[in-house]
């Protein structure tokens, strides 16, 4: 979650950082700091705050001003110890400084190590170990004292790094979390994220895990953890920096609710030609799709939700196996992967840790692994065999919406396409169904355009303190997103069943005014979610249903009704 930003040029650095963590607040964050070179090259300055960026910018304007040319910045989110101004980024000895996303799982036996050659602690972070270990290792040469250093770390890290006597360099390294390299005419910039850099650059080299880059006003160098030099290229971001502007909306998250069409739509055009699909794109031959025997879906959060839905539709329209993984399960167990199995790694941002040991050992073990990604270049990207890009945009919310809305219509194509190929439809069908994908869109539109009923009724609900979300088959992957979006944004707890599963012991849980969600777009399984539903308003429960159009009856029981458009029922997910 935390947020990282460096810059080294010709201008003053603070400004600079400063933007730059403003353009990451989304990511959240407890605590704010700075390190920024002086510019006689006598130290390192650092101002850090426990609280909003607002506090930097008053500590920063309370005491004299950083003129340095060169600095780093970071926003934090509490993990080992808790927000303070000493725990705070960066971190620093007399000789070095660091910014750090990630965590160092081995921390403790390196603090240890490091007191008994005398360092002192000054907080209770990972970090801190980190910029003290590199200071002990440090002879003159950064490159050397950061190989010798990252030699004895386990755990995940993105890191930006000052040394005092190299006072217009930055170094950066990246293992398992997000870091890039934004290059401009005189002036060189790190981030953990593009929007922080995107007003000064669009050039930007993807970092690969284990690679070290140097950066002064000159350029920027590669080199592997082994010190060889490496020879990288950058890219042009495309998108521009409007596209991560809130573009009138108040917050993030409702902008990205409104763009969920155009990221639809987007991801439908260049996979569907004359009611075709054509997954050639995505590097998918129809030699490879009719060889898949099994499917294994592995993502986290959202992501993984989208994976139950893929489940449904995957085993229903392509009649084929499909098992459903969080990452972190997935890494852990011992799967029975054949050689007739795909990979299926879902993932926003293309960087999720446990999404991406899920699929290098897929990969150990001789498995074909697509990647349902949004971000161009990340490392579940270069790493996997093929790669659906989501193109809904940069997604700033951390709630995600458009890559959900996205993601979905990649596991509808490709059960779509895997359905045709093995047979189990015929070419009439599959064109049905390409054209109910691509009215999708334009019906995602209307629900939006027709909010007042539903801002009402969250308005009445709005200091509900448990909720269940209920339903069945596709129904019930909805219902798992659904509960986590009521968790994640409002904080209030909620809970998302299987619909069969209430009874037993759930449902002694609920009594008057409980809220009580049920999703019923599947009409084979329309009256029994609804008897489920009954059972829950006998016990005095607040019935919300969900269902498509002309299913009038659902009036008949529940206290307020919401109604989405008709489309085929393996896709209603998009619209529910």
């Amino acid at each position: 979650m935390c947020g990282l930003v460096g810059y080294t040029g010709a201008k003053t650095a603070t400004p600079i950082l400063r933007e730059g963590l403003k353009k990451l607040e989304y990511r959240g964050y407890d605590s704010a700091g700075v390190a920024v070179m002086r510019p006689d090259g006598s130290g390192i300055d650092v101002v850090k705050q426990e609280g909003r960026l607002a506090k930097l910018a008053a500590a920063l304007e309370a005491r004299e001003p950083l003129t340095g040319r060169c600095g780093i910045g970071h926003t934090r989110w509490a993990t080992h110890g808790r927000p303070s101004a000493e725990n705070s980024h960066p971190h620093a000895s007399e000789r070095v400084a660091v910014v750090h996303n990630g965590i160092i799982e081995n921390y403790q036996a390196l603090k240890q190590k490091l007191e008994r050659r005398g360092y002192v602690f000054r907080s209770e972070t990972d970090t801190e170990v980190l910029a003290l270990l590199i200071d002990s290792c440090y002879d003159g040469d950064p490159l050397r004292a950061i190989q010798q250093a990252l030699l004895q770390v386990r755990g995940s890290y993105a890191l930006g790094i000052l040394f005092r006597d190299r006072p217009d360099a930055i170094y950066a390294v990246r293992k398992d979390s997000p870091l890039i390299v934004g290059t401009g005419d005189g002036e060189q910039f790190i981030a953990s994220d593009v929007p922080a850099i995107l007003s000064h650059t669009r050039q930007v080299y993807d970092m690969a895990d284990m690679e070290i880059a140097h950066l002064t006003p000159a350029g920027v160098a590669f080199f592997s953890l082994d010190l060889a030099p490496l020879a990288k290229e950058s890219h042009t971001v495309t998108w521009d920096a409007q596209a991560a502007e809130k573009g009138g909306y108040e917050h993030f998250m409702m902008k990205e609710i409104h763009e969920q069409p155009a990221a639809v739509r987007n991801t439908l055009l260049p996979r569907v030609h004359d009611g075709e699909i054509d997954l050639s794109v995505d590097g998918l031959s129809d030699d490879l799709l009719r060889a898949v025997g099994r499917v294994f879906v592995v993502a986290c959060g959202s992501a993984y939700h989208v994976g139950m839905a893929a489940k449904y539709v995957l085993e229903d329209l392509a009649r084929v196996p499909v098992e459903v993984d969080a990452a972190s399960e997935f890494r852990y167990r011992d799967p029975m992967i054949t050689p007739d199995s795909l990979i299926v790694v879902i993932s926003q941002s293309g960087e999720t840790a446990d999404s991406l040991a899920a699929l290098r050992m897929a990969r150990q073990r001789g498995a074909k692994v697509l990647a349902i990604v949004n971000v161009v270049g990340s490392s579940i990207a270069r790493e996997a065999d093929m790669v659906m890009y989501t193109h809904a945009g940069p997604e700033i919310s951390v709630a995600t919406t458009k890559a959900y809305s996205a993601q979905l219509i990649c596991v509808y194509l490709l059960a779509v396409k895997l359905a045709q190929l093995l047979n189990r439809i015929d070419g009439a069908e599959a064109r049905r169904l390409v054209a109910e994908l691509e009215a999708l869109p334009d019906k995602i539109q209307r629900l939006l355009a027709d909010q007042e009923r539903l801002q009402r009724f969250a308005h009445r609900f709005s200091a509900a303190r448990n909720a269940f979300f209920i339903g069945r088959g596709v129904d019930f992957a909805t219902g798992l997103e659904g509960s986590l979006k009521l968790k994640e944004i409002s904080y209030v707890h909620s809970e998302a069943y299987a619909a069969g599963e209430l009874k037993h012991g759930t449902i002694s849980l609920i009594e008057n005014g409980t809220l009580v969600i049920g999703i019923l777009t599947q009409s084979e399984l329309f009256e029994k979610t609804m008897s489920n539903m009954v059972e829950c308003k006998s016990r005095g429960a607040y019935l919300m249903g969900l269902t498509t159009n002309g299913n009038f009856s659902l009036e008949d029981n529940v206290n307020f009704a919401v109604y989405v458009p008709k489309t085929d029922e393996h896709f209603t997910a998009s619209l529910a």
